[in-house]
């Protein structure tokens, strides 16, 4: 079996607002960009769209993203994500702009087998008062010893993190009202957020995530992230970071997603 198929939409800047100002016009065009970039968990919900709507809630349960954002997406920027589907339980996803440029891609799938899921460390929550440290090599390989904050994030919490400006375009599993499953754009999100609550950084630039569902996250859930600091590396004058994070539902403790974020922390020239 192998069909392809092309899902089209227009970019949405979900964070043009955020402490990170990669995601604001000014700074962003400072580093040479167009303008301030869609967030790279925005892309990465778009590289995922077309197959909720072909598996739905099973993927929701035991999805496999591998997401890589190769180019900047701008607000209100048509693009198209054409999926290579292989088989009944894989696909391939490419996200391509309005001038050709491919700006991402995935390997998606569904796990029959899913590893054994990470246990809650009961890590300390952060502090209302937290000033994280500004993110350097040393801060991170500090955190890598003696541990990260963990973070509580609750989907539908005041105003649902979604990747589509018009709800209504979203997968009717993923409408953010009660019984609707939180999307991968809020849950890559809490990855995003807890990084940046442990160091700061500005700006900073989401690159890859690799995800792991173990079950759909219904509206009104609250979650417990922890991270881990995997490694810290340079590469073409990028400093980045490389970080574990497990999404635990607050209720039962048990698992609900794992994510590898890889993110450059510092940009060459900042």
């Amino acid at each position: 079996m192998e069909d392809m198929n092309t899902w089209s939409a227009t970019a949405l800047n979900t964070a043009p607002d955020s402490q990170n100002r990669i995601h604001g016009d000014e700074l962003a065009k400072e580093y040479g960009f167009e303008g301030g970039l869609v967030p790279g968990v925005t892309i990465s919900a778009y590289l995922v769209h077309p197959l909720i709507d072909l598996w739905g809630k099973q993927w929701l349960d035991s999805g496999y993203a591998n997401c890589h954002i190769t180019s900047p997406l701008y607000d209100e920027e048509l693009f198209e994500v054409k999926s290579n589907i292989v088989d009944e339980t894989h696909a391939h996803t490419t996200l391509i702009r309005r001038n050709g440029v491919v700006s991402a891609n995935a390997e998606i799938s569904i796990t029959n087998n899913l590893p054994k899921p990470p246990v809650l460390r009961t890590d300390k929550l952060v502090e209302e008062d937290f000033t994280p440290p500004r993110a350097t090599k040393e801060v991170w390989n500090e955190l890598r010893s003696r541990g990260c904050k963990a973070f509580k994030f609750t989907w539908g919490d005041k105003d649902p993190l979604i990747y589509l400006k018009d709800a209504s375009d979203l997968p009717d599993l993923l409408q953010p009202k009660e019984g609707g499953f939180s999307n991968l754009c809020f849950l890559l999100g809490c990855s995003n957020w807890v990084l940046s609550g442990n160091a700061y950084m500005n700006p900073w630039v989401h690159v890859q995530t690799i995800s792991q569902n173990y079950r759909a996250v219904p509206y009104g859930t609250s979650l417990i992230a922890e991270m881990q600091v995997n490694s810290v590396f340079e590469k073409k004058g990028h400093e980045f970071a490389d970080v574990g994070v497990n999404l635990f539902d607050e209720e039962d403790k048990e698992c609900v997603m794992t994510i590898n974020l890889i993110a450059i922390y510092k940009l060459r020239g900042s």
